[in-house]
């Protein structure tokens, strides 16, 4: 039942960032929405992490699930991209420490 209470409160979360996205007409992903909610609420302490903690662990140990299919795709066209490897490792490894660094400072 815990579960299902945690589940409920993200899912009404989610629900609510989705409809900020449909009806304010900003670039910015419903995702997106919804993390600065969570995060708000969390702060200003409407939403106790014990409420979501259990939760959220459990969608943190599941997932490198959702890495497997893009990794497949990776090595499944890999023929198409061997060409490219050397600059693509080069703008990963530039990207990663550019967004690191940026989400430091902020």
């Amino acid at each position: 039942m815990k579960y299902m209470k945690q589940i409920g409160l993200i899912a009404t979360i989610s629900f609510i960032s989705e409809l900020l996205h449909f009806f304010l007409p900003l670039p910015i992903p419903a995702s997106v929405y919804g993390m600065v909610i969570l995060f708000v609420l969390l702060c200003t302490g409407v939403i106790k992490l014990p409420q979501i903690e259990a939760l959220a662990d459990w969608l943190l140990s599941v997932m490198p699930i959702f890495f497997i299919a893009p990794s497949v795709g990776l090595i499944n066209s890999f023929d198409s991209i061997k060409g490219q490897v050397i600059p693509l490792v080069v703008i990963c490894f530039v990207s990663t420490v550019v967004v690191t660094s940026l989400t430091g400072l902020i």
